[in-house]
């Protein structure tokens, strides 16, 4: 029997990968109910490794490659590439934002309104990302605690985690050197009027923000990575700056409904990389930063090689298409 503590995003990944390798897996969750206590519910669910890389390292890429068809074997994932805009008077931005970047291609105003007739007239230049992809964050985590039930993994609600525990995926609450909390806030907004069907970055100075749609009528905004231990809600600046961020995408957002709005804590080491490293007896899995979502997949079985280690990440992915 192999035991996890938490039930969050990255528990959840480690439980579905050594589900799929035969072990018998439980795994112990304080929180009440699916969800409850993980960050990852306010995560953007944005699979998009070669964006990130202009402010990751390589690593991310590498591993994050992994994620898309990961993530299609669990859940619902839309494959309708990134689109990068920014306001002409930030076309600086762009540049910058190209030459740190691979992966996309540039595109004009009209190619923009091919890609997004929302947009049509309000951006004459962009790039588009087309090998990424988004999925919803919390459909994706209901749908992975399904998926690894269905698989015979018992989920312990409201249990703290016995002290032999064998992997720790506690984020914030583990015992780590090093480890820091990274604030991410955002906003959920309800326009109908405006239709959107792929992921947006909007690049600007001081106040990036990226658009996710969830279906609906429904959009997640988010873009903030603040240095911070708070956890209090979203601040009036933090949203006035993404609500405002979001009127530059589309008019039609100043009479958006703001249904949603929170902030949570996200787990990052120095270099902001995940590691998976051994202390006391325990294996600790942690450290995902913004990356959650991208990089689990990959990370999970590394984890899942650490604690069955007879078995093989190749082994497993044979069984898989067997």
């Amino acid at each position: 029997m192999i035991t996890i503590a938490g039930a969050g995003l990255v528990g959840l990944a480690c439980a579905y990968e050594l589900a799929q390798r035969g072990a018998a897996v439980t795994v112990y969750e304080r929180g009440e109910t699916p969800g409850d206590s993980s960050v990852a519910r306010y995560a953007g669910g944005m699979l998009a490794p070669w964006c990130e890389r202009e402010s990751a390292e390589e690593e991310v890429i590498t591993l994050g490659s992994r994620a898309f068809d990961w993530w299609a074997r669990v859940t619902t994932v839309h494959r309708r590439g990134t689109l990068v805009v920014a306001p002409s008077r930030d076309r600086a931005e762009l540049t910058r934002f190209a030459r740190r970047t691979t992966g996309h291609r540039g595109v004009d105003g009209s190619a923009i309104a091919n890609l997004e007739p929302a947009l049509a007239g309000r951006f004459t230049q962009g790039l588009l990302f087309e090998q990424e992809a988004h999925l919803d964050p919390r459909r994706a985590l209901r749908d992975l605690t399904a998926k690894v039930q269905e698989m015979g993994v018992g989920i312990r609600y409201g249990a703290p985690a016995p002290a032999g525990v064998m992997l720790d995926c506690t984020g914030m609450a583990a015992p780590l050197a090093g480890l820091r909390p990274v604030r991410g806030e955002m906003a959920i907004l309800h326009c109908p009027e405006v239709e959107i069907r792929r992921t947006l970055r909007l690049l600007h100075p001081r106040m990036p923000l990226y658009l996710v749609p969830r279906g609906d009528g429904h959009f997640m905004i988010g873009g903030t990575m603040i240095e911070s231990s708070s956890d209090r809600p979203v601040t009036l600046r933090s949203l006035s700056e993404l609500l405002s961020a979001a009127f530059a995408l589309h008019p039609a957002f100043a009479e958006a409904s703001v249904v949603e709005t929170g902030a949570g804590l996200r787990p990052a080491f120095p270099d902001n990389l995940p590691r998976l490293t051994k202390q006391d007896g325990k294996l600790y899995l942690n450290g995902l930063y913004r990356h959650g979502f991208l990089l689990a997949p990959a990370m999970a079985q590394q984890a899942a090689d650490r604690l069955i280690p007879e078995t093989s990440d190749e082994d497993h992915r044979e069984r898989q298409t067997a």
